[in-house]
């Protein structure tokens, strides 16, 4: 893992707690409303599972080469021939 997956983690994971307390935010008519304690309480659950998803999965705008997932994974291995379904008069 190189340092563009990590700065793309931290980004995912940092855009991830800001919708959720911004989500949480909408959710009261007013922000003495919002109970702070359980929408931070929720964006660090997700920035946690983001965290997780990001290192054991990968992240598309990042090479397959740089993630955890590709270490144990061939992505060679995982490409398979595709066939043509006509039959030789043409038809489906």
């Amino acid at each position: 893992m190189n340092k563009e997956f990590w700065k793309a983690t931290g980004i995912r994971c940092l855009r991830s707690f800001i919708s959720v307390i911004m989500g949480g935010w909408t959710a009261g008519t007013l922000i003495t409303e919002v109970d702070w304690k359980l929408t931070f309480l929720a964006a660090i659950s997700t920035t946690v599972y983001i965290f997780l998803a990001c290192v054991l999965a990968g992240l598309p705008e990042v090479k397959l080469a740089d993630t955890l997932y590709a270490l144990d994974n061939d992505p060679l291995e995982d490409e398979e021939e595709e066939f043509d379904d006509k039959d030789e008069d043409g038809d489906a």
